[in-house]
């Protein structure tokens, strides 16, 4: 007799695990921690007026406000950049190894040491974070170098 034919004795049914947390595509854009609330456009809205204000501005003031403006718009976007690089939706290696370098170079800067030491800092502080970073990426992704 075939297969057909045989009755069919229902297992029992397994316990059900706890429900998982949604799992994200790997084309969808990685959520902020903070949820929907739009802290990084808000930021960059903020810099905005705080940019356009300084240049109205101008002098020692409006000077202050511009680098105030490009720091927080550094910031926002720097934010966005590693969200998005640590959960593997897009490389951004070569941004996030270049803010570690122009932090050293700016600390030896303000230091005094001399320009040849900024440099070599500067470079060798480069070349780990992009091996580091890159790694990461690589782990994060699924072995993609980039994408």
């Amino acid at each position: 007799m075939g297969r057909r034919s045989r009755k069919r004795v229902p297992s029992p049914a397994p316990e059900s695990p706890a429900p998982a947390a949604p799992r994200r595509r790997r084309n969808e854009r990685p959520r902020a921690p903070w949820g929907s609330f739009p802290l990084v456009e808000l930021c960059v809205l903020l810099a905005l007026a705080i940019g356009v204000a300084g240049f109205v501005t101008g002098g020692e003031r409006g000077g202050i406000m511009l680098a105030t403006a490009a720091a927080l718009g550094s910031l926002a976007g720097l934010e966005l950049a590693i969200r998005e690089h640590v959960a593997g939706y897009r490389s951004h290696t070569t941004v996030l190894a270049a803010a570690p370098a122009v932090l050293a170079m700016g600390v030896l800067f303000f230091s005094g040491a001399p320009q040849v030491a900024m440099l070599g800092a500067g470079v060798g502080v480069f070349a780990a974070a992009f091996w580091a970073l890159r790694e990461l990426f690589k782990r994060r992704s699924g072995g993609y170098g980039f994408r």
